[in-house]
């Protein structure tokens, strides 16, 4: 900002004073408080410059750099009235300032041009960085439905099969003491599962989390390796549970065996909580470009209309779709149980590990 007075002046020119450095200053010092009072601070940038220009004859600036700089926040920062009332101060005091200058076209249209520019890159400023707001509350919007879905699934299952453990447990006493001793451990090893999942869930929201021995155990997320226990776990609430994989077995990406883990915990326990079901046959099919799942009982059917929708269904079907794939639940190819089918991508090439 202080060029000028650093380069030579011509001969015939006056050398710049003290006053002119003293007053060349204080055009620049209203900057610091441009973010909380830009309009204000306009203002005093505009009375400050046409006091220099005209109690001084300084070597003037080749633009107007503080001018530029506040108007450029004013359209960044300030509301759509106070970038109006900007506007119309400008559309006064440039030609006035050309006035006081060269009062040549030129210069009005080159000024005119310059403040245009930084209002539009300030405009230009303020949309980018709402477009990042909107972006970052629609992540946060994702995460959250992301984190619903996982602690649903896991209370939804651990809740269920502990509550037809704890109503088998009375008669098992009576009839089958080893029986009720099996249900009571099943119980509790169900609990411990549902609060380990949960406490790994839980400990990515903790403010402390980054702090040193406070952090929660980052495990990954149950897949497809996982399935047997969680079938066993289905089996000791007294559910005869069948399971098949046909196909080209392989590995598959994580994060699609954590799905078809959830897919499958959700599909067992609307059948513990609403089917009425004896029996219930899982399968999984590995095609050439594809992974299908198909959870079938031998239930109540479409009769238990509680099963037609709900949080779990939904989550199923948000799950398939964040991979490409489809989800489906509804009656039994021959009308009896209640099926569902779930089709996820998983090509040939994916690495288990991606």
């Amino acid at each position: 900002m202080t060029m000028p007075f650093l380069v030579p002046r011509a001969p015939g020119l006056p050398p710049a004073t003290w006053a002119a450095y003293g007053l060349s200053t204080l055009t620049v010092l209203p900057l610091v408080w441009r973010r909380r009072a830009p309009v204000a601070v306009l203002f005093a940038v505009l009375a400050t410059s046409a006091l220099y220009r005209l109690t001084v004859d300084g070597p003037g600036q080749p633009l107007p750099y503080t001018g530029l700089i506040v108007t450029y926040t004013v359209a960044a920062l300030a509301s759509p009235r106070k970038r109006l009332l900007t506007g119309l101060v400008l559309l006064a005091a440039v030609p006035v300032g050309v006035w006081l200058n060269t009062r040549s076209a030129r210069e009005l249209t080159f000024s005119l041009f310059v403040f245009a520019s930084a209002y539009g890159f300030g405009r230009l400023t303020d949309a980018r960085q709402r477009a990042h707001r909107v972006e970052a509350e629609q992540a946060a919007a994702r995460e959250r439905a992301r984190i619903a879905r996982e602690m649903h699934d896991v209370l939804s299952h651990a809740v269920s099969l502990m509550i037809v453990q704890a109503e088998a447990g009375p008669v098992a006493v009576r009839v089958a003491p080893d029986r009720a001793v099996a249900a009571f451990d099943a119980i509790s090893a169900t609990g411990r599962d549902a609060m380990t999942q949960l406490r790994n869930m839980l400990g990515v929201l903790r403010d402390d989390a980054d702090e040193p021995g406070s952090a929660a155990p980052r495990e990954p997320q149950p897949g497809l390796a996982a399935l047997p226990g969680l079938l066993d776990r289905v089996r000791g609430g007294g559910l005869d549970v069948t399971y098949q994989a046909v196909g080209d077995l392989r590995p598959v990406p994580e994060g699609a065996g954590a799905t078809v883990f959830r897919v499958v915990q959700e599909a067992l326990t609307n059948t513990l909580k609403h089917a009425d079901a004896r029996s219930v046959h899982v399968r999984l099919h590995y095609g050439a470009d594809e992974l299908g799942v198909v959870v079938i009982d031998d239930g109540k059917g479409p009769r238990g209309t509680s099963r037609r929708g709900g949080h779990g269904l939904a989550g199923m079907r948000e799950r398939a779709a964040a991979h490409g794939g489809s989800a489906t639940a509804g009656p039994g190819a021959d009308g009896r149980g209640f099926e569902v089918r779930v089709r996820i991508p998983v090509p040939e090439a994916a690495e288990a590990g991606r």
